[in-house]
């Protein structure tokens, strides 16, 4: 919004060329993520007592550590705070002309639906484990098949190469290793969904999700700035993309939100997030790593994500095959707990993992 009306001003006078600070994205990045952190602060507390009002509170599911239950009726749908925050500040600071800016805003309000309803059913009608996981897939299915086809259809890439939306790049690697076609879609819809739902297995400790989506947010960030500068991004032998930076000052609004909301999600954690901000920040993720053309880079920018979703499926599959169990509980942060790990170090030792992730993710920078 301040892109509109206050850009515009710089040319009217030498008087008002200061207005011209709100065409620099990298202004616009560190006030939004000022906006967004400091909105979060300040709401948060009123969030917390109206939850806690309406008795929204988290349903601790008694197969889990016993240390779990000291947690139950901790106020849930946190998340709000989050998207709330972030889309006030997105909205100030974006350039709302931006596709790709615009993609990313409604995919992952849409995604934060999906995941109020969850909650909602879990929390106030009180449905033991909420939607239906198969209602749920769909309603995510359905939102990424929406965000990919808009991203297959209508490609923002130099006109000159207008197939470099559905170009697969390896990490490390300069130059594209096919062209995936229209099979670009279903492989996109994929990864939407896996990384939203990857979040929302992550999180199960208390700043542990919101803590590692940060350290991945940042990240992403770093190479969407890039990406859509033409000198840095060639000379990074990165693909250039003309509208990927106006990414980044979506992803700073997020980052700020997710800070605020994370000063009361550390332990001993006030408010939980639940679906409705899990959902919806997996889901920016996925949708950040197509835009930038990460995807395959994002198994290692998200490595901890990844491990989380590996343990659950290895976990099912060893139990219905053989009926015994690998992890003593999956997702793999349990496993930790239950071996006797306290929750804050667990929390913190994946977190510093997921540093050592995302320094290895930009390490991939001008290496072919």
């Amino acid at each position: 919004m301040f892109y509109w009306l206050l850009y515009p001003l710089h040319k009217t006078s030498e008087a008002l060329s200061f207005f011209r600070v709100f065409g620099y994205v990298t202004f616009r990045m560190v006030f939004a993520a000022i906006t967004s952190l400091l909105l979060a602060y300040y709401l948060g507390p009123k969030a917390i007592r109206f939850l806690k009002k309406i008795k929204f509170g988290e349903a601790i599911s008694e197969d889990g550590p016993k240390s779990h239950q000291a947690k139950a009726g901790t106020p849930t749908m946190g998340g709000i705070l989050i998207i709330a925050s972030m889309s006030v500040s997105a909205l100030l600071w974006g350039n709302l002309s931006n596709l790709y800016f615009l993609l990313l805003l409604l995919g992952t309000l849409f995604l934060s639906a999906v995941g109020f309803l969850d909650d909602y059913q879990k929390s106030i009608l009180k449905i033991t484990g909420g939607m239906k996981a198969k209602v749920k897939f769909i309603f995510q299915f359905f939102i990424a098949l929406g965000v990919a086809l808009i991203i297959y259809y209508f490609p923002t890439t130099p006109e000159d190469n207008l197939k470099m939306a559905t170009d697969l790049y390896l990490p490390f690697i300069k130059d594209p290793i096919f062209n995936m076609g229209i099979w670009a879609v279903p492989f996109w819809v994929i990864v939407i969904t896996g990384s939203s739902n990857a979040v929302n297995l992550t999180d199960g400790l208390d700043g542990l999700a919101i803590g590692l989506s940060v350290i991945v947010l940042v990240t992403l960030g770093v190479f969407s700035y890039i990406t859509g500068l033409y000198k840095i991004a060639g000379y990074l032998l990165l693909p250039y993309f003309p509208e990927a930076n106006e990414i980044s000052v979506f992803l700073a609004a997020l980052i700020g939100a997710s800070i605020g909301f994370l000063w009361y999600n550390s332990y001993p954690a006030e408010v939980f997030m639940g679906d409705t901000g899990s959902l919806a920040i997996g889901g920016a993720v996925g949708i950040t790593a197509i835009l930038i053309k990460r995807e395959i880079l994002l198994l290692i920018i998200g490595g901890i994500f990844v491990v989380e979703v590996i343990s659950v499926i290895l976990q099912v599959f060893s139990y219905k095959t053989r009926k015994k169990r690998i992890f003593k509980m999956a997702p793999l942060h349990h496993h930790y707990e239950l071996s006797g790990w306290h929750e804050n170090k667990v929390v913190i030792r994946f977190w510093i993992v997921g540093i050592l992730l995302a320094l290895l993710s930009l390490s991939s920078l001008k290496i072919v």
